[in-house]
C-alpha cells in the first residue's frame, strides 16, 4: 500500500459511514481531498479555518451524520478552544492531521506547532494515533474512527512526515 494510502483511507471513510468531510487545502491531503470532492455521496466542505471544522463535526453529529476533518498540524492549534465544545457535549470528531515540523522540516515556523500538536490535543481530551508508515494508516484510522464514534469523543490520526515526505523550498 506504499503510496496508495489516500485511496485506502478514502475507502475506510466510506465503509465507516462518513458522510461529511471538512477540509483545509493541504498538499499532504491533496489526493484524499480530490477523492472526497469527486464523490457525490460525500459532502466536502472547504473550511476557511480549522476550528470551523469542529463546529461542522458537531453539527453533522447532531444532524445524524458522521464527519471527518482533514487538516495540517499547524491548523490543529487553531482548534484548541473549540475542542472544549466536543468534550462538554460528549460529541465525536475525527481529525486526520498531516504533520509538519518533524522529520526533515525545512520551515522553522512549522516546528513549534508540529512539536506541540500531540500533547496539546491530548490535553484537550483527544485520543491520539500516529502513522509514520503507509501500512499503519488504515488500521490506525479505523481505530480512531471507532474510538470517536463508539465513545463519543474526539480522536486524531497524526500522519507523520516520514509517511508524507518532507517538503522543500521548491514545493
Amino acid at each position: 500500500m506504499s503510496n496508495d494510502w489516500p485511496r485506502a483511507l478514502y475507502g475506510l471513510l466510506k465503509d465507516q459511514g462518513i458522510r461529511q468531510v471538512g477540509v483545509v487545502p493541504d498538499a499532504g491531503h491533496m489526493e484524499l481531498i480530490r477523492l472526497c470532492e469527486r464523490d457525490a455521496g460525500l459532502r466536502t466542505v472547504r473550511l476557511t479555518t480549522e476550528e470551523e471544522g469542529v463546529a461542522l463535526a458537531l453539527g453533522a453529529w447532531l444532524g445524524g451524520d458522521k464527519c471527518a476533518l482533514l487538516m495540517q498540524s499547524s491548523g490543529a492549534g487553531n482548534c484548541v478552544n473549540m475542542l472544549s465544545m466536543l468534550a462538554v457535549c460528549q460529541a465525536p470528531a475525527v481529525m486526520l492531521v498531516t504533520m509538519r515540523g518533524d522529520h526533515g522540516e525545512f520551515n522553522p515556523w512549522q516546528v513549534p506547532m508540529g512539536r506541540a500538536a500531540q500533547p496539546v490535543l491530548e490535553q484537550m481530551g483527544v485520543a491520539i494515533f500516529r502513522a509514520d508508515r503507509a501500512d499503519e494508516v488504515v488500521p490506525l484510522a479505523e481505530g480512531a474512527l471507532r474510538i470517536a464514534f463508539n465513545t463519543l469523543r474526539p480522536a486524531a490520526l497524526l500522519l507523520g512526515q516520514r509517511l508524507l515526505g518532507a517538503k522543500t523550498f521548491k514545493e
